[in-house]
């Protein structure tokens, strides 16, 4: 099989990207991100709320109900998974399982039209969703056998920027092409939908779940050719029961490990604060301006842009920094560009610093706020996943190749375990401040919640050793 030799003790090679398996197994994130950034965040999640549902708070209610299960299903079966596939052997026939559910998820979306029984669409997003958050799990313990420890963190941020880049051409597309303004029946280049695709049947948002699917089987495809595996090593019976212990010596065995623990403990924190930061922060803008879908689709794109410069960026910081020295920075950032978010209302930003006259006539971020929001997010983008990215690698340098399935499957856990507290925290914080002041101000001392798992993520993380880094 091609590249069979690599591995995180072999040859210290300085090279990976000019191996093609280090370039497929790329291709994973690449093939994965228009799930999240689509169907998920920008396209689907929209039309599922204000299209398919009855009303608002009917589709709100569902497709938080979906999220919820989502996680619950991954946070409890990530780290098993995980463990069973390190005694197992190859990871491949795992992604492969799951991707056939995960392709079949997303092709019946298209039959996701309005009155369809909201259960059903939200089941789909649901299996769709575990199945890809499995697969990355099993993708992410490639990692230590396939590239060399001084390489992890390079390749772990372009591979993530890989991934932004494929969710923005998707989006792209979708905006571009399919999605057709339900006032003018026109897409944002102003074009009829391609395929005749009818914009008050929902068709623009539900082709796009057949068409991810299309992506990802395409995509993922270099993956399963080019790059090496495991080898079978137990049969499945035996590899579950065997485990099942491994899973628990591991939660015994990491608080042998400090450093180790205390990365993840403030991972759990920081990766709230990302996640809260993520699923509200285009809401916010949305309530305050009263952005339209084309606007928050184009902010999304921007963040994403943003985001790529910053992963390629983090890839050079991250081989002469350390995994620790991105991560700190990212949060950094994220605790700025919250502060920053938190200052800004329709009429001023930097709490009141830099004021705006009002706007005689509409367009796209027509404000100085709503452009100085934009600059914000561009900051989010630029940290947000670097932060992840350089997490990733993190805990690729503190395992083994032998452990990685089963860390990897608790480093999925503790992302997912407390991933409700962020957004609980904002809803609360916002309703106890709507009680004593006007509905903007409480949106945006809500969203200053977030400060604090930022806040708690960093100062576990500030003592805390880096990755052990490998000489050779």
């Amino acid at each position: 099989m091609a590249d069979a030799t690599l591995s995180r003790d072999g040859p210290p090679y300085r090279m990976p990207l000019r191996r093609p398996g280090v370039w497929a197994w790329m291709t994973f994130d690449f093939a994965a991100q228009p799930l999240f950034t689509v169907i998920i965040t920008f396209v689907f999640g929209p039309y599922f709320v204000s299209q398919l549902a009855p009303d608002p708070a009917t589709g709100q209610f569902w497709w938080s109900a979906a999220a919820t299960v989502a996680g619950l299903f991954i946070a409890l079966l990530c780290p098993l998974l995980g463990a069973i596939a390190d005694r197992a052997g190859p990871r491949k026939p795992w992604i492969a399982a799951f991707g056939v559910v995960q392709v079949i998820a997303l092709a019946l979306l298209w039959f996701a039209a309005p009155g369809s029984p909201l259960v059903l669409v939200a089941l789909l997003i649901v299996l769709a969703q575990i199945s890809a958050e499995f697969s990355i799990v099993f993708n992410d313990a490639m990692i230590p056998r396939l590239i060399h420890v001084r390489s992890i963190g390079r390749v772990s941020n372009i591979a993530w920027g890989l991934g932004y880049a494929g969710g923005i051409i998707f989006l792209m597309f979708t905006l571009a092409f399919l999605a057709g303004s339900a006032d003018t029946g026109l897409t944002l280049l102003g074009l009829e939908p391609l395929f005749g695709l009818d914009p008050a049947e929902g068709e623009g948002a539900r082709a796009t779940g057949p068409l991810a699917a299309l992506w990802y089987l395409v995509f993922v495809l270099p993956m399963f050719f080019l790059t090496p595996d495991r080898k079978p090593e137990r049969p499945i019976g035996a590899a579950a029961r065997d485990g099942i212990k491994d899973l628990k010596a591991t939660f015994r065995e990491i608080r042998s490990r400090p450093d180790l623990f205390r990365f993840l403990l403030a991972r759990m924190f920081y990766q709230d604060g990302v996640n809260g930061l993520l699923i509200l922060g285009g809401a916010f803008a949305a309530g305050m301006f009263g952005w339209s879908l084309t606007e928050s689709g184009l902010f999304g794109i921007i963040i994403n842009v943003a985001a790529i410069a910053g992963c390629l960026l983090a890839s050079v910081l991250d081989a002469k920094l350390g995994s620790k020295g991105v991560v700190v920075m990212s949060i950094v950032c994220l605790v700025i560009a919250t502060i920053c978010i938190a200052s800004t209302a329709p009429g001023f930003t930097l709490f009141g610093l830099l004021t705006f006259a009002p706007v005689a006539e509409g367009g796209l971020f027509a404000s100085g706020a709503e452009r100085s929001f934009v600059v914000y997010g561009m900051l989010i983008g630029l940290a947000y996943g670097p932060v992840q990215a350089s997490s990733r690698s993190w805990l690729a340098q503190s395992v083994t190749a032998e452990e990685a399935g089963r860390y990897f499957g608790f480093y999925a856990l503790i992302g997912r375990a407390t991933s409700f507290l962020a957004p609980a925290s904002v809803a609360a914080l916002t309703a106890i401040a709507a009680s004593l002041t006007d509905p903007v101000t409480a949106s945006r001392i809500g969203m200053s919640a977030i400060i604090l798992f930022f806040a708690l993520g960093l100062a576990l993380l500030w003592n805390t050793k880096g990755p052990l880094r490998q000489e050779g």
